[in-house]
Order: C-alpha cells, then sequence, then structure tokens
C-alpha cells in the first residue's frame, strides 16, 4: 500500500473578499501522470524542454506550498520508458503508485485508494498523453465527484489535432483546462505571505522575461539605493 501523501494545511494569509471561484490549496492534490522519456518523443503540440520544465515547476509548486503530488506509470519496463526525475526531486514527498498495465490510472484500485486518502477534493492533473494519460482519470475523477483541472502546458499529445479535441472533450465534460502560470497564480494569491520571495523564483521559471523585469528592477533599485547615499554623504 502506498505511503499517505502529506495533507497539512498550506495557505498562510489569504486575501478577503474575491477568489470564490479559484481552488484553495489546502484542498489540492496535484497528480502527475506518465511523464515518461519513450513517451516524450512522440510529443508533437508542445517542445520538450518546455513541457518537462513545466511540469517540473508544478513539482516545485507543490514542494513549497505542502500540496500532496502523486505519480504514476503503466509500465516503465517498456518502452514508454522511466518517469522524468526532475518531478520526484523537486517534490521528494511525491508517492508513486505502480500500475499493472492499466492505460487508464483510475483503473488502478491503489492509485484511487492513494488520491482518496489526501483527504483533497480538488485535483490538478497533468501527464502525457493529454488525450489519454490524462483525458481518462480526469473523466473519471470528475464522475467521482473531484474537481478536476487539465494542465495543459505540463502535457503533451502527438498532434495539435488529438489536443484541441481533448480540450473540447474536457469542456464538454466540466473539466478546467488550465496553464502552468496559472496555476503558479491561483496557488500564489497574495504577495504578503512568507513564501512570496520563494513564489516569485518560480514565475522566473515560468516566464523568463518576467524574471528579467525582476532582475532590471533589483538593479534599478539597488543603483538608486546608492546613488542617493552618495548624495547624502557629499
Amino acid at each position: 500500500m502506498p505511503s499517505r501523501p502529506a495533507t497539512s494545511p498550506t495557505r498562510s494569509v489569504l486575501p478577503s473578499g474575491g477568489g470564490k471561484a479559484l481552488f484553495d490549496t489546502s484542498d489540492v492534490a496535484i497528480l502527475l501522470l506518465d511523464h515518461q522519456a519513450g513517451l516524450f518523443q512522440t510529443v508533437m503540440d508542445i517542445g520538450i524542454a518546455e513541457l518537462r520544465a513545466n511540469t517540473a515547476l508544478l513539482a516545485r509548486l507543490a514542494s513549497l506550498l505542502k500540496i500532496p503530488v502523486i505519480t504514476t506509470a503503466s509500465e516503465p519496463n517498456g518502452p514508454n520508458g522511466p518517469l522524468m526525475p526532475e518531478i520526484h526531486e523537486h517534490a521528494p514527498h511525491a508517492v508513486y503508485v505502480p500500475r499493472k498495465g492499466e492505460v487508464n490510472a483510475w483503473d488502478n484500485d491503489a492509485f484511487v485508494e492513494t488520491v482518496k486518502a489526501t483527504g483533497r477534493t480538488t485535483l490538478i492533473m497533468a501527464g502525457v498523453w493529454t488525450s489519454v494519460c490524462v483525458m481518462f482519470p480526469a473523466l473519471d475523477a470528475k464522475a467521482a465527484g473531484f474537481t478536476v483541472y487539465a494542465v495543459m502546458d505540463a502535457s503533451g499529445d502527438p498532434s495539435e489535432m488529438a489536443s484541441r479535441t481533448t480540450l473540447a472533450r474536457f469542456a464538454q465534460a466540466g473539466i478546467i483546462p488550465t496553464s502552468t502560470n496559472a496555476v503558479l497564480s491561483e496557488a500564489h494569491r497574495t504577495w504578503a505571505r512568507p513564501e512570496a520571495a520563494e513564489l516569485a523564483k518560480l514565475y522566473a521559471l515560468a516566464a523568463p522575461n518576467y524574471g528579467a523585469v525582476m532582475e532590471s528592477y533589483v538593479k534599478a533599485k539597488d543603483v538608486g539605493g546608492r546613488t542617493k547615499t552618495t548624495a547624502a554623504t557629499s
């Protein structure tokens, strides 16, 4: 029986008023499905470097905010290959659930039991392929009463057509499509929290241009401070 993922509350400072339509990180589990080396070679709707970077960012975010992570692979010893190592490197608390060849992770009793054991009712899913490894368990989890998000840019498919078709089916089933940056921002909610500086580093990974903005701001602030000090002492 896989070990129980961490379930400690993650919010420290909440803004008042809005946010009722956003997910609550204290009720979220992240499921990273079949991010395997062999399957990566078939992905054509997103660059592999971007896909891996976004998946790793979700793992980093989960570690920072103490969100449970569950990983799985149908058959890692076959041609689909092993899971990308970055997930467990950045989220050492992640629980890996082996499967017995089931294509749909929700067909594996141990996987479903591990998800339910988190006590979370909102599931953020990503995986390869989006049209199979994500969509099948997403549909089943939705039918089982979970709120389900699908992170489209931390998932990949063999074609744009497969991705567009999957997105349409998600919409029909009430599964919420989202992006890595949107997940980061929705989890973040406010800069008035003790993890703010670490979250800023994640934004720089999600949007390198924003990282450049932050570097420019820090440098300008430093130069401005030194200029004021020099003027005051001269």
